[in-house]
């Protein structure tokens, strides 16, 4: 089985290499993640510039990688259009440096990546670990998501589908099991005022994710309780429900 792995954090980032290393023992995989930090990037792509495209050696990864100077999205597309040389089964997006629920699947460049791969009819899984300070997230992330990808991979194949799974960061023995659930509620970051040089021009600057209200059921909520959650994403933004309504206005 050949894997592609993308992420959003950059080729040298802890979570790509901790699942290149865990995947490659048993599967054949080829790696393209941009020359740097693209979080949040969503799903751009690149468009008015060339994409600077460049084999690179990562230590301790046996696979072949690359680095490109575009999106997550772009890795997916470069990586099919140009690098591999026949067909890829799946694609991991990930292991993404902080988590990936709620509001953030809509900026993040890691389930953006993994939808691109589903545009190319290719499944997909996108990976991301909470920040913390236990040591081993990252190795313990990559070892659950073998095993998750182990168990789902035939029925991913047959649905072509995208999985977004989350892994909380606590010790490998403190991790109660996996829950398959709905995203959480809208989150917004909010802005505070950094630098104000007189009516007309101010610096803002991002500040704060936590939320205490948490709906029951969501990844938020699991997360919190010790969970890995798992939730099948859908890409078609249609209001099926709204269609027969909206056409009444006209």
């Amino acid at each position: 089985m050949r894997l592609l792995l993308v992420n959003d954090d950059g080729i040298d980032a802890i979570g790509i290499q901790a699942l290149a290393k865990e995947f490659e023992k048993d599967y054949e995989l080829i790696i393209v993640a941009p020359e740097g930090q693209r979080s949040a990037s969503s799903h751009s792509i690149t468009l008015t510039k060339p994409i600077l495209v460049k084999r690179v050696e990562v230590p301790g990864i046996k696979s072949k990688s690359y680095s490109i100077s575009g999106s997550p999205a772009d890795c997916v597309r470069v990586a099919l259009d140009k690098l591999v040389d026949g067909h890829v089964d799946m694609i991991l997006s990930g292991i993404n440096l902080g988590l990936n629920i709620g509001a953030d699947i809509l900026y993040s460049g890691t389930v953006s990546a993994a939808i691109e791969g589903n545009l190319y009819n290719i499944p997909s899984m996108a990976l991301s670990c909470q920040l913390g300070e236990e040591p081993d997230c990252f190795t313990t992330a990559a070892k659950y998501a073998k095993q998750i990808f182990e168990k789902v991979k035939e029925d991913l194949v047959k649905n072509n589908i995208v999985l977004n799974v989350n892994f909380p960061c606590i010790k490998e023995e403190d991790i109660k099991g996996i829950k398959v659930c709905k995203i959480g509620g809208v989150v917004y970051d909010y802005y505070f005022v950094e630098n104000k040089n007189g009516e007309d021009e101010i610096t803002l600057k991002l500040d704060g994710r936590y939320n205490e209200n948490v709906e029951e059921g969501t990844d938020r909520y699991y997360l919190r309780k010790g969970y890995i959650t798992m939730t099948p994403l859908h890409y078609d933004l249609t209001n099926y429900k709204l269609m027969k309504k909206v056409d009444t206005w006209l």
